[in-house]
Order: structure tokens, then C-alpha cells, then sequence
């Protein structure tokens, strides 16, 4: 598992309050344990996509990118964002609706004060991860 930060991605969570930081760092090694966990996936890329750290699977192309970011909407949110033409957001409300909350077709909602209901949140990401090879 990658656990070294890119400056790039280190910019980014030293721009947010501690706490929502620490969460997306908690985030960040969800997304690479869910990638470590499953060899159809491959190594993933870390870069910043519209300025949020990114997480693609380009040697197997076998996921949709995963991004993580505070939440523009409220101060004390932060999301995991997917291509919203997929129908990951809908797959994980159906699953997961009882303890995830959702924005749209695009974003899994998460409050700093609350804890991450972390087995949901990996299946979630691992289907973002393994997507195109269902698709």
C-alpha cells in the first residue's frame, strides 16, 4: 500500500481544517487497501483531477476514477466523487442506503464528526475500482 503522500495530494489536505484532513487520509488508505486487496486492480495513480486527489487504475483500466474532497456544500462534509454517468452512486444506494448518505448520481457523503462506516465504504470503492470489468 502506498502511504507516502505526493506533494500534489499533501497541498491539498494541508489547505483543510486537521480533522477533515485526517479524514481524507483515512480515505486515501481505504482506497489504496481496497486496490491492495484485489489484484485485478492493479497499481493505482494518484493525481489531482478539478484540484482533488485522484485515484485511477490505469495499468488494468479495470475501475472509473475515484476523487476525495471536502464537500463545497457544508464545512464539516467530505465525499468521494465517481463519473456520474455511472451507476455506482445508484448501486451503493441500493446496498447501502440505510447508513450511507448520497448526493445525486456523483458523491458518497461523509461528516467529519461522524464515524466512516468503513466496511460499506470499501465495497463501495472497490466497485468503483473493479467497474469496468463488469461493465
Amino acid at each position: 500500500m502506498n502511504t507516502t503522500l505526493p506533494s500534489q495530494t499533501q497541498a491539498v489536505f494541508d489547505g483543510l481544517p486537521p480533522a477533515m484532513a485526517d479524514r481524507l487520509v483515512t480515505l486515501r488508505a481505504l482506497i489504496f487497501e481496497t486496490a491492495a486487496d484485489n489484484p485485478a486492480i492493479g497499481p493505482l495513480e494518484e493525481t489531482l483531477k478539478w484540484g482533488q486527489p485522484a485515484y485511477l487504475t490505469p495499468a488494468t483500466k479495470s475501475g472509473t476514477t475515484i476523487r476525495i474532497d471536502r464537500h463545497k456544500k457544508t464545512g464539516s462534509a467530505y465525499a468521494v466523487y465517481v463519473h456520474c454517468q455511472s451507476n455506482l452512486i445508484e448501486r451503493c444506494r441500493q446496498l447501502y442506503g440505510d447508513i450511507l448518505t448520497f448526493e445525486g448520481n456523483r458523491a458518497i457523503i461523509f461528516d467529519v464528526d461522524n464515524e466512516l462506516p468503513t466496511e460499506a465504504v470499501k465495497h463501495c470503492l472497490s466497485m468503483a475500482l473493479t467497474y469496468h470489468l463488469r461493465s
